[in-house]
């Protein structure tokens, strides 16, 4: 991958119409998922993890190659089976018999962009040694904490739950996910285009970077400018209170997910261009953030999906 150099002094319209240029790129790559592509750059933006729950060969690890290449960050692929430790992740120290002493040797975690490939295929000792990581941005190996570097982003794929050889993951590791989604298959002209046009890896080998790391770090401050207004903020407390009464969820939504909803729809406001956050931004954004979040109660026939957009229908938007 082409380095690409940070550039401190770039206005924020400059980044803007970088992170839109970024945003087509992928476009370009995952095609047909604009949704998806934009809610996961707005993950990244709102300094979240990205989870992505779907059937084998959808192209969730195109997506999450093709967005650490237009960012110009490393990128690192760690492939989760059953035999995998957690040094096998954070990395493990060496004994140097010339030095007399141990020498860390970091594991693949230490990069901007870590994808965490079929994550449910490893035991939940692997699992967990993403937690400090994700929730912290450090991991502490033998009592020495190790900063991790900035920006950090976890991708996950994960498949169905049904399928043979997986683990679920914990309500603790899911948490860490800002946000969960599903690509699906593509439409019939889409998958006309991806069987006749060039070979995904073929085009992501040709893909330049288009912002920095350091771009990313100011985009995260960029966001966070976005304006919310109070109606906007009684209107996204209605949506959490809302989770929280029984007959929609067993469980409602936490404060430290609300909080995460508020500034993922910062982020999602910024990629539309906006200075301030509209309901539609949180109708948009809430699906993802919360469905790996809640269960249905016992003995409903609905999904989650179908009661979080009943609940969306049904509450009134200020």
């Amino acid at each position: 991958m082409t380095e690409i150099t940070a550039h401190p002094s770039t206005s924020a319209n400059d980044r803007l119409e970088r992170l839109k240029t970024a945003l087509d790129a992928v476009n370009q790559i995952v095609m047909g998922k604009d949704q998806q592509v934009k809610l996961a750059f707005s993950c990244l933006l709102a300094r979240g993890h990205l989870l992505i729950e779907d059937l084998p060969g959808v192209g969730k690890t195109t997506l999450a190659h093709a967005l650490a290449t237009v960012i110009g960050v490393r990128y690192q692929r760690i492939q989760f089976t059953s035999d995998l430790l957690p040094a096998d992740i954070l990395g493990v120290s060496i004994y140097r018999r010339d030095q007399e002493k141990f020498e860390f040797h970091p594991g693949p975690i230490f990069a901007e962009l870590v994808l965490a490939d079929e994550i449910n295929r490893a035991t939940p000792k692997a699992q967990s040694a993403l937690l400090e990581a994700m929730a912290e941005g450090q991991v502490t190996i033998e009592g020495k904490t190790h900063t991790l570097p900035q920006p950090f982003f976890v991708i996950a794929t994960q498949n169905a739950l049904d399928l043979v050889g997986t683990f679920p993951l914990p309500d603790s590791q899911l948490d860490r996910f800002l946000l969960s989604i599903s690509l699906g298959f593509p439409e019939p002209d889409i998958e006309r285009k991806l069987l006749t046009a060039r070979d995904r890896l073929s085009l992501l080998r040709d893909t330049e970077p288009v912002i920095g790391p350091h771009d990313v770090l100011q985009l995260h401050q960029d966001c966070r400018q976005v304006h919310v207004s109070e109606a906007l903020l009684d209107y996204l407390q209605a949506l959490l209170a809302e989770t929280r009464n029984n007959r929609w969820f067993e469980t409602g939504l936490s404060p430290r997910a609300g909080i995460g909803l508020l500034h993922c729809c910062k982020a999602f406001a910024y990629l539309e261009g906006r200075e301030f956050v509209v309901p539609e931004d949180v109708k948009a954004v809430f699906p993802g953030l919360s469905r790996h979040r809640m269960t249905v109660p016992h003995g409903m026939e609905t999904s989650v999906d179908e009661q979080i957009s009943g609940m969306l229908d049904q509450l009134a938007i200020p």
